[in-house]
């Protein structure tokens, strides 16, 4: 979804949309022939990494609109974060109720301009070129249903970045549809010599409770709910944590109102809980003797006094924006606090990652995980007010 070099508009592309190849009838059949073309390795590969699984590149200049119209494009004092998501969820969930398992494409915008099109030039409704939420959910009752807009609002119907019209339509979501669009390579951990690898942790971030944390965190398919302006991460496997696969969509350059995205994938390939102490003990000690012994003056993860609850490892697909390796999402409580955070362990880049990486990932990676305490950009702070408003409804 990597934007043009000018705001492109719905009546601008309309006038191409009946020049826009028609997609293969079977998802399987398109997935086989961009495989062939795309190389397994190196920049060409890496540049091809943009946007998300279900949009095909001829759709990238209409849904980046959408997504600026929606979110990117207000003044960052007017963005609402869950605003953002609700317009990826419009998008994912038109995705999955198409007819075909394929991507989105150019001759999709039809149907966006008829729901959305003219709702942008309402001023009196919102700024010129921006949808306020009122206006995105109309549209989207317009393009999806009636229904949509109160299955998103609610926690029974809606997962994977999905609204749902019912309970049992959730209950049939086979999150490998996704996964087959991902074209998914081959894990790829650090394998450089260990002194010559990154070992980093980002500063931690407070949460309202363990027991709400590990109820988010052990649900992937509420993760989209805790995306933040520059990234979500997308369950792509059935069950839990253990093994699962996520789909990484990363925004960088958003406070300009024109961002760039990529995304990546990761697996879990290590997860320690309680259930097994030693095992729990054993993964700490050996992620803070890492970071004592590589870590170039880098914190502990834990601090003196704090006790380790759950740690996991997120290792990296081939293709990834920051190369090979696996970052680490620990939670532990420190005077009787809750606190996560990230600690990775990196490769050395490639010239053309470490190069994308400076010019556009670098800040964004590091806000994302909570560096600079802005709240918008972080997922860990999305995921600590999601926590909380939960555990406040429960309580009321």
């Amino acid at each position: 979804m990597t934007p043009p070099e000018e705001t492109v508009h719905d009546e601008d592309l309309l006038e191409h949309v009946d020049d826009a190849p028609e997609p293969d009838a079977a998802g399987a059949a398109e997935v086989e022939a961009e495989q062939q073309k795309v190389p397994r390795t190196g920049p060409l590969r890496f540049a091809r990494m943009t946007g998300n699984s279900i949009a095909a590149r001829d759709a990238a200049p209409w849904v980046t609109d959408f997504l600026n119209a929606a979110y990117y494009r207000r003044a960052v004092d007017d963005r609402e974060v869950d605003d953002l998501r609700f317009a990826f969820s419009v998008l994912t969930t038109y995705w999955y109720n198409k007819d075909t398992q394929r991507r989105l494409h150019a001759n999709d915008l039809m149907a966006f301009h008829k729901a959305y099109g003219s709702e942008r030039f309402h001023t009196d409704k919102s700024a010129r070129g921006t949808l306020s939420r009122a206006q995105l959910e109309e549209g989207a009752a317009r393009l999806i249903g009636d229904w949509f807009p109160d299955a998103y609002r609610d926690d029974a119907r809606r997962g994977w970045g999905i609204g749902f019209e019912t309970v049992a339509a959730k209950a049939e979501y086979n999150p490998e549809r996704r996964r087959v669009l991902a074209k998914l390579g081959p894990l790829t951990p650090e394998s450089d010599p260990l002194d010559e690898q990154t070992w980093h942790t980002y500063p931690p971030v407070a949460m309202p409770s363990v027991e709400g944390v590990v109820a988010a965190l052990t649900a992937p398919e509420t993760w989209p709910d805790y995306a933040s302006e520059i990234g979500r991460f997308t369950p792509l496997r059935e069950g839990g944590l253990d093994g699962q696969t996520l789909e990484i969509e990363v925004a960088a350059g958003t406070d300009s109102g024109r961002p760039v995205f990529t995304r990546g994938y990761v697996t879990i390939t290590q997860l320690v809980t309680p259930d097994d102490p030693e095992a729990l003990a054993r993964y700490f000690a050996d992620l803070e003797a890492g970071l004592a012994k590589y870590g170039d003056g880098e914190p502990r993860a834990v601090p003196e006094g704090g006790v380790p609850v759950v740690g996991f490892d997120l290792t990296t697909h081939q293709g990834h924006f920051m190369g090979n390796g696996h970052n680490r999402l620990i939670l532990y409580t420190l005077d009787g606090k809750a606190y996560v955070k990230a600690a990775g362990t990196w490769d050395r880049m490639p010239w053309h990652i470490d190069r994308a990486y400076r010019l556009a990932g670098s800040q964004a990676q590091h806000a994302f995980w909570g560096q600079g305490e802005v709240v918008r950009l972080s997922m860990l702070h999305q995921l600590a007010l999601a926590v909380a408003a939960k555990e406040r409804a429960s309580a009321s």
